[in-house]
Parts: structure tokens; C-alpha cells; sequence
């Protein structure tokens, strides 16, 4: 289904927001893209582009004006010091949520395996568990998944909070044979998102159907979403491909988590029970 309105797309020059612009796009989807960035692609046909700071309430609400859905992947998206993602990530998460209380309008949230990325490779997860960000960046997507909840709580405004793991076209590592999600389940994924009669303030595990995902439970029959794809086909040709670090070998977060890394040993299992 077609939003009757424009659906407001930040961080488009990024690889998701380019990923999402075109394939949209193609589907007939009217887009109003923005990024701090200039856009790095053609102009899809029924798109527009405007360069903008989230950090700046009034031109968020001026690009948000008479739109019905806001896809919101604007932001740092590595992990980066606490003073680098407190603009973007976390004023510019606010100003989008204020925006859309303005416009009654829905929001797809990419929160992030980073918001969950301390808990064990061994653990297997539910929408309902604890957060345990691995660092600055995933902080900022805890706070985005409690700043959802509150402007649906306090102010009706529906939000899908995408929990992504790793939207690439093929699997790299090990690792990412249990975070990936392929293009085509996720761009099925924003679709529903936006298709959802009702979609209330939903957690959906970004992954395909992976039989090694660290998660399970989620609310994607909510929204009538089934990934099709898999990542068990590609787990031959990266067999052993792994790093030397025990830290990123323990953690479902992997790499990020290293970066300012201070402890001397790891804590103690029980700490991370997720139950």
C-alpha cells in the first residue's frame, strides 16, 4: 500500500536512507528527504531533498508539515564520543517526536542491537528484555526506544522500533550470520510499518530468518511481517571468520563495544542473565 501522504525520510544520504529512497521510491511512495549531508545519488522520481540539522526544532516541523509517516534514520551511526551523538541522536530523536505529536503522524524508529549489544552471543532475547547498551551510540537508541514509549504513553503518537541488526546485502562474518537482515526483508519490514492498521508502540527484532539470531519474540505479527530471507546459506563461505578479541567474540554488540573498553576482566555471568 501507497501512504496517501508524504512520508518524511532523514538521514537519506546514508546507506540505509539511500537503500530506502530508491526502492520506495519505486514503489510509488511521495518522499521528503533530508540530511545534513548533501545527497550522495539522483533524486529518486517523487522525491524531494533539503539539506537540514535535526538539531533545529522549527526546520524539523517545516520538513515534517502534512506528512502521515516519519522515517527517521538520521544521526551518528558508529560509536563516537557522548558529546558527538548528544545532538544528533538524542535533540534531533526529540525534535522528530515533537514533530509528529504536531502532525499526529507515526514513526519508524531504528533503534539498534547496540541498545541490547552487552548481553551474551549465548543469550537469546525477547522484545521484553532489559537494555544494555555497549556505548554512546547505543545509548542513544535506548533513549529513542523511552522517548517512543512516552509520546505514545503521554501522547498517542504510534511508533515501530526497529531493533536493526545488520542491513547488508550479503553476510561478512560469524557474527553478522545471526544479526543480518537482507534488503529485501527490510525494505518488506518499512512497508508494513507503514501498511499497519495499528501499530501502537511495537519492538520489532531487525533480522531475518536466521536460525542462529540471537532474538526471538517481537511484534511483528502485529504488523503482519514475516522476513523471507535467511542468512544459513551463506554460513559455509564465512566459516572461521571470526576476530582474535574475546570481548567482541563474547557480546552481540561485537566490534563497538571495544571502543573505550575499560574493564580488566569480564563481569560475571549472572550479571547478564536476561531473564
Amino acid at each position: 500500500m501507497v501512504p496517501t501522504k508524504p512520508v518524511l525520510l532523514t538521514g537519506a544520504s546514508g546507506t540505509i536512507g539511500r537503500l530506502l529512497s530508491g526502492r520506495l521510491a519505486a514503489l510509488g511512495w511521495t518522499l521528503r528527504l533530508t540530511d545534513v549531508v548533501p545527497l550522495p545519488i539522483r533524486l529518486p522520481d517523487r522525491a524531494s531533498f533539503t539539506p537540514a540539522d535535526l538539531e533545529d526544532q522549527k526546520t524539523v516541523d517545516e520538513l515534517a508539515e502534512g506528512c502521515g509517516l516519519i522515517l527517521h534514520f538520521g544521526g551518528i551511526s558508529t560509536e563516537q564520543s557522548f558529546e558527538t551523538v548528544l545532538g544528533p541522536n538524542f535533540r534531533g530523536a526529540y525534535h522528530i517526536y515533537e514533530a509528529a505529536r504536531r502532525e499526529k503522524a507515526r514513526v519508524v524508529f531504528p533503534s539498534s542491537v547496540h541498545a541490547v549489544g552487552l548481553y551474551e552471543r549465548t543469550q537469546i532475547l525477547d522484545q521484553d528484555c532489559l537494555l544494555r547498551p555497549d556505548g554512546y551510540y547505543g545509548l542513544s537508541k535506548a533513549y529513542g526506544e523511552m522517548l517512543a514509549r512516552l509520546y505514545f504513553d503521554k501522547h498517542a503518537v504510534e511508533s515501530v522500533l526497529i531493533r536493526i541488526g545488520s542491513v547488508l546485502p550479503e553476510v561478512p562474518d560469524e557474527r553478522i550470520l545471526s544479526t543480518w537482515i537482507s534488503h529485501d526483508d527490510f525494505v518488506r519490514l518499512i512497508e508494513r510499518c507503514a501498511a499497519a492498521e495499528r501499530v501502537d508502540c511495537s519492538v520489532i527484532w531487525g533480522q531475518s530468518n536466521n536460525s542462529r539470531g540471537f532474538w526471538r519474540k517481537d511484534a511483528r505479527l502485529k504488523i503482519g511481517w514475516t522476513p523471507l530471507d535467511s542468512s544459513d546459506g551463506q554460513a559455509e563461505r564465512v566459516r572461521g571468520k571470526v576476530t582474535d578479541n574475546p570481548v567482541v567474540e563474547r557480546y552481540q554488540g561485537g566490534k563497538f563495544i571495544v571502543v573505550d573498553y575499560s574493564r580488566a576482566d569480564f563481569p560475571p555471568r549472572e550479571m547478564f542473565e536476561s531473564e
